[in-house]
């Protein structure tokens, strides 16, 4: 690699953890060196700068472009194409979630939803079917409270992260506001 020692470290390990995420190494060391970037890159800045053959990188940004994390520039009077990540980190994550979403989540909704219509012809099966509901309506969940989040603006969605834990605090607090008047009225009726 032909790059300082700090950026190094980076691309090294983000091609390591996008392995982990579901993208090959190289994709992955692709996408840090672009995003790092103070300017757009072309093939041949990348190839140069990662010591990755042509079609490698080629194809990785084929793959990082329909994940669409990364976006097409051209520069005045230059006929190769540079490519850019999105500015905001946010959009970043979005992105990333989407097409894991897309790649890994749906087809497992799919794949659950059919065989919980399906009628089952043993114990053992209905068992498993049971066990296969279970999963669905909980993957079901949290897919469309992650289409609740999408929707929300990035300052607002800070903040409810920020909160962390107090978010739990107050759910707390409001559901013993909303027991402790119905006990008491209850103790009312039951005195009058």
């Amino acid at each position: 690699m032909n790059l300082p020692p700090m950026i190094q470290t980076f691309v090294l390990h983000f091609g390591e953890m996008g392995s982990r995420w579901g993208i090959n190494r190289t994709v992955g060391q692709i996408y840090a060196l672009i995003y790092l970037s103070d300017e757009p890159l072309n093939a041949d800045q990348i190839v140069e700068s990662l010591g990755f053959s042509r079609s490698n990188v080629a194809m990785g940004i084929k793959e990082l472009d329909v994940m669409n994390l990364i976006m097409l520039r051209h520069i005045p009077n230059d006929r190769k194409d540079y490519y850019a990540t999105h500015e905001d980190i946010w959009d970043i994550v979005r992105n990333l979630i989407e097409a894991r979403r897309k790649r890994e989540i749906d087809p497992t909704l799919t794949m659950l939803r059919n065989v919980i219509m399906e009628s089952p012809s043993s114990a053992e099966e209905k068992h498993a079917q049971a066990k296969m509901e279970e999963m669905y309506e909980l993957i079901d969940m949290l897919t469309q409270w992650y289409e609740e989040m999408k929707k929300m603006e990035t300052e607002r969605l800070v903040s409810l992260l920020k909160m962390g834990s107090k978010v739990f605090k107050l759910y707390e607090m409001t559901n013993k506001l909303n027991v402790l008047p119905r006990s008491k009225s209850r103790k009312s009726k039951k005195g009058a």
